[in-house]
């Protein structure tokens, strides 16, 4: 189900958003979620022009979801909710704690224009009827980071324990590809620390894991402001602070 919530911009900004989400029951076969869309970006033929914007995540070389407005702003878009890992297992495997699973993620430009790019990552624990765990820590679904600093920006005023927001440090280009901003899955073998121990009638003792049963969530969510006057854009879309070199065609964090 696709749930909207507006956005107003000012004239100067063009913003596309959208979310990916995806779902493992541990120990039991891989459930893919559909994305679900969270928000998007009002547009007024009067007075935003939309130049052909569009941004797409990519996993493991393949695109994932995408959102690609077209010529006329009036409101329409090519977009594809996908789902993400649904290749993390074969048929019938089971998630192995401390194993990890190849998860490349990146971002295309799937416009026509110059843009720059911002992901926020979600982790978080559910149980079975999809309520939030507050008893296991984000930790354990370990999403390595890569290309840090030289390629993607931290946002460290932004992130919490659940949340990670990342900037991509350069303008990307129509048709480009970002370097990837993880590399691998990890379902962290401390998870095993979570456990309850009962001593039956008989004297033994049985143990029991906290999270048999539980789900962990992985969502990428994935903004895209316009080249043209993309500072005030970036502040108004993100409500974020960046500094663009555009000769250099770079973005710092202020």
């Amino acid at each position: 189900m696709k749930t909207v919530r507006k956005i107003i911009l000012s004239p100067a900004v063009t913003i596309i958003a959208f979310v990916l989400a995806a779902c493992l029951l541990l120990f039991s076969t891989v459930g893919g979620a559909r994305a679900a869309l969270t928000y998007f970006s009002e547009t007024y033929a009067s007075r935003v022009q939309m130049y052909d914007i569009g941004v797409t995540l990519i996993e493991n070389g393949a695109s994932v979801s995408w959102r690609n407005y077209g010529e006329q702003a009036n409101g329409t878009w090519d977009e594809n909710t996908g789902e993400l890992l649904t290749d993390m297992l074969a048929e019938g495997e089971r998630v192995q704690l401390g194993k990890a699973y190849d998860e490349r993620l990146s971002v295309g430009n799937s416009g026509t224009i110059n843009q720059y790019v911002r992901v926020s990552v979600y982790r978080y624990w559910v149980d079975q009827d999809g309520r939030k765990l507050q008893g296991l820590s984000p930790d354990y679904i370990d999403l390595h980071l890569v290309n840090l600093d030289s390629d993607w920006l931290l946002d460290e005023s932004a992130t919490t324990p659940e949340r990670t927001v990342l900037y991509y440090s350069r303008l990307l280009d129509s048709g480009e590809e970002s370097p990837p901003f993880s590399d691998t899955l990890t379902i962290s073998g401390g998870l095993k620390a979570h456990s309850t121990e009962t001593t039956l009638p008989d004297g033994t003792v049985k143990i029991t894991y906290d999270y048999n049963g539980v789900r962990f969530i992985l969502e990428a969510k994935v903004d895209a402001v316009q080249e043209n006057n993309a500072e005030a854009a970036a502040l108004s879309a993100w409500g974020r602070e960046v500094a663009i070199d555009e000769t250099a065609g770079t973005l710092a964090l202020r």
